[in-house]
């Protein structure tokens, strides 16, 4: 059974009073084993002609793959293959959008992003580019986008990130890794079909798993918690447990971790991260390394800020056999260090979420340093 369900929400924010965010949802979901099949008739009705063609940005881990074959394509439909193995750079939105907008005279019908977080955060940036001008480094930040972007779709391929569900499309840009924040990037149609995260290696399985697992902690311990975010975050955190500290069949196991995701996405939606994320960011920032494992590396070392749930995650790693590389920071010199903490403090908004508006006394750039050097 397919469900595909309408949420009327509005499509722009307003904030009555700081505590009060207008934050936008998903319009329309569908979940279910096989759903992907359900694309074409999706994509049907929100096709403008025959000239606008709907571009497929897809993980090029499916070339030649079952998958790429069942795109549904018609006119001139066009699909893109992209390597996952980066994090999501301004400059290649910025690339893509050029390529779109010099083979295609007429605005496309539409983006779809098929694969993990860096192909949906591809996705959200290039359909929000598409009707915006400048960079898309211009738009890193908080609320800055004007227009609104061009119909635009997720398909996540793993499940962990909540970039499917989220308002942000994280990037590495020429000074610093930070999300397009805006209520113009979340996603007008999401699919969630399980089967479509069969066969996703191990390593990459727990770390992008993980990513969740930290969302749900951060988000729930967090000074901007409330009852909102609280009840989505605490739902992904019981799923996240019974998929990494028990043993569900392995189809049970692909649903609760896409609905774990979705769930732990919409938590920060309304409050946020902490420390383990805005550490990470320096960390990608640097050294290229993938969101995921930079949590994990982060995150082992937090029991100050997150202490059960950090025993917690030292569990799930016994238990799953995974050992996080060491001397990751061992030969960075003085300069490299200022770079990430430099990174990393200009997270603002999850600083004060973990640590309360008086986060500067808590958290030190020596601090940081210190940290930095265990992992």
């Amino acid at each position: 059974m397919y469900i595909n369900k309408e949420i009327q929400m509005p499509k722009t924010s307003t904030f009555q009073e700081e505590k009060y965010r207008n934050f936008p949802m998903v319009p329309r979901v569908m979940f279910g084993k096989g759903s992907f099949n359900q694309l074409g008739e999706i994509l049907l009705p929100k096709r403008k002609h025959s000239e606008a063609p709907f571009i497929f940005l897809v993980d090029d881990v499916f070339k030649g793959k079952e998958l790429a074959s069942r795109i549904p394509t018609i006119f001139n439909d066009q699909i893109l293959f992209i390597s996952a193995d980066e994090e999501p750079k301004t400059t290649q939105v910025d690339a893509l959008v050029r390529r779109i907008k010099t083979e295609f005279p007429a605005l496309p019908s539409g983006i779809v992003g098929i694969g993990g977080g860096t192909l949906l955060d591809l996705a959200k940036a290039v359909a929000i580019l598409l009707t915006n001008t400048g960079s898309s480094s211009d738009y890193q930040g908080w609320d800055l986008v004007q227009k609104p972007s061009i119909y635009h779709v997720g398909i996540p391929t793993i499940s962990g990130t909540g970039a499917e569900v989220s308002r942000t499309t994280v990037l590495m840009g020429p000074e610093k890794k930070l999300g397009i924040n805006s209520d113009h990037t979340t996603f007008d149609q999401v699919i969630l079909d399980p089967d479509l995260t069969q066969g996703v290696a191990k390593e990459q399985w727990f770390y992008t798993g993980m990513d969740c697992y930290i969302h749900c902690i951060e988000s729930l311990s967090g000074t901007y918690l409330n009852a909102f975010s609280q009840s989505y975050g605490e739902k992904a955190y019981e799923l996240c447990k019974r998929v990494f500290l028990e043993n569900p069949a392995p189809s049970d196991s692909r649903d609760m971790l896409m609905m774990a995701s979705w769930h732990g996405g919409m938590s920060i939606a309304y409050s946020q991260v902490g420390v383990a994320h805005a550490m990470s960011y320096g960390l990608s920032y640097l050294l290229g390394l993938k969101h995921g494992i930079g949590n994990c590396l982060v995150f082992q070392h937090l029991a100050e800020f997150y202490p059960e749930g950090v025993a917690l995650f030292n569990k799930m790693l016994q238990k799953h056999n995974i050992v996080l590389p060491k001397g990751i920071c061992a030969n960075l010199n003085d300069c490299d260090f200022d770079t990430m903490i430099t990174v990393a403090l200009g997270m603002h908004p999850l600083w004060e979420n973990a640590l309360g508006k008086d986060w500067r006394t808590i958290i030190t750039p020596e601090k940081l340093k210190a940290l930095y050097q265990k992992i």
